[in-house]
């Protein structure tokens, strides 16, 4: 021992660790132990999860458990950590032990070492993790860490891209534009139906992501070891429910525990509904993307914000960056879910052993979501330009208008309209003129593109 060094021991013997390190020996073996990727779980869990210890201490006081004195010096350390603070005191990798029993223990040794700061001794076993075990308190801080992440961040991102989508909506409800499929024309769109279509995919995964999200709000928390309750007393998770909810009534028990420590279904369930917003936000960039494209030689529909040069080497060029980075969230949400179905059948026996990834993971995507709405509605839909121009010179020589003269003509004469005005490059409205004898006024009637929205 030196100088900047401390000598702790566990059940396995001594450990030396830094002299000022708020955590204590098993914390410091999995440092040692899990040099895998330098990276540590989320804040949003270590928070969560200094939350699910207070609410813990709070049940045990309530029942006789725990002096006043302690539980007043456990909460009062969890609240720090909870509101932001020593959150460099939790420096366990991601890939450690599938329990996370390396990360409740170092909540367990940080607690009790804030404690002792405050001149009251607690221990991090008997004490901090009083009727609790890893394999409950971990899947309990998994799912409040996510239900917050998504009631506070992710479902207000999604009320806001919604909203902007339908003030552009309201905006260009007059604007008409070529409608594709197969990426060719086909019959004219307006943009307000093309952007309600966006807002209308938005919801529907705004409901699946609320109907799983409220599935996590159901806790293990209460089944200690294997989901039995061994250790922890009649009347704690009620106890644990009312300190953790407080007036809010958010939480509520597993009618069996075990089902939430076995398996993880309601996070896999979420993720997949988190997988569901990223196939959304893709259709959505690439679109527009592709309406953006040129200015020359491509649609040229639309043109999104300015907002950086687009190139090293060639002046001028401007890129659509912000759909390329929600582009990019969307594809990394679809690999994190992948991950996150592994791990949910790493559900062996009465312990699921993956579970700090399913809490990194799925943490991951609820964030990159949340920032990513945001960042496309405010620094894309919001501002992109119309380009009137394009879009009426390429209505007006549209072949594929031809099909609202079909009840009228016919499907074959139809065809042979198309061709040519395709063959010499004119407009239908010029070649139904001289294949047809229908006067102009019909023909306006019949081949006006706002009309045929």
């Amino acid at each position: 021992m030196t100088a900047q060094t401390r000598i702790e021991h566990d059940s396995l013997g001594t450990v030396v660790l830094p002299a000022d390190a708020l955590w204590g020996a098993q914390t410091q073996r999995a440092i040692e132990n899990f040099p895998v990727s330098g990276q540590p779980l989320p804040p949003l869990f270590i928070q969560a999860l200094a939350r699910v210890k207070a609410a813990c201490a709070q049940a045990n006081q309530a029942l006789g458990l725990l002096s006043a004195e302690a539980c007043s010096a456990i909460t009062a350390a969890a609240a720090e950590i909870q509101h932001g603070a020593h959150l460099d005191a939790f420096p366990i990798d991601v890939y450690q032990t599938g329990s996370g029993t390396s990360t409740n223990m170092n909540a367990n040794e940080v607690i009790a070492r804030l404690a002792a700061q405050r001149g009251v001794t607690v221990h991090p076993n008997d004490h901090v993790n009083m009727s609790q075990s890893s394999n409950d308190v971990i899947p309990t801080a998994l799912r409040v860490a996510a239900v917050e992440a998504v009631t506070g961040a992710l479902i207000p991102a999604m009320d806001h891209i919604r909203a902007v989508l339908r003030v552009r909506a309201a905006e260009l409800a007059t604007v008409t534009k070529t409608g594709r499929t197969h990426l060719m024309d086909a019959m004219p769109i307006r943009f307000d139906q093309v952007l309600l279509t966006y807002e209308a995919q938005l919801t529907g995964a705004a409901l699946s992501i609320a109907q799983a999200t409220d599935r996590m709000r159901a806790l293990p928390q209460g089944g200690t070891a294997v989901g039995t309750g061994i250790n922890a007393p009649a009347g704690f998770v009620d106890a644990f429910l009312q300190a953790l909810n407080g007036d809010s009534g958010s939480y509520r028990a597993m009618p069996l525990p075990s089902v939430g420590m076995a398996a993880q279904d309601e996070p896999v369930a979420l993720s997949a509904a988190l997988r569901g917003l990223a196939v959304v936000l893709m259709k959505l960039t690439n679109d527009l993307r592709l309406m953006n494209s040129g200015p020359l030689a491509g649609l040229s529909e639309i043109s999104l914000p300015d907002l950086q040069p687009g190139s090293s080497i060639m002046p001028g060029k401007v890129n659509p960056v912000v759909p390329e980075s929600v582009a990019m969230v969307a594809m990394q949400v679809q690999g994190l879910d992948t991950a996150i179905a592994l791990a949910g059948q790493s559900g062996l026996f009465e312990l699921n052993v993956a579970l700090p990834l399913i809490a990194n993971n799925l943490l991951q995507s609820i964030t990159l979501l949340s920032q990513a709405l945001r960042l496309l509605a405010d620094k894309a839909l919001a501002g992109f330009r119309v380009n009137q121009a394009n879009l009426a010179a390429a209505l007006d020589k549209n072949p594929i208008l031809v099909t609202a003269l079909n009840p009228v003509i016919g499907y074959e004469l139809g065809a042979k309209i198309a061709k040519r005005a395709y063959a010499e490059r004119r407009s239908v409205k010029e070649i139904a003129r001289e294949m047809t004898d229908l006067d102009e006024t019909t023909l306006e009637r019949l081949l006006n593109p706002a009309h045929l929205t």
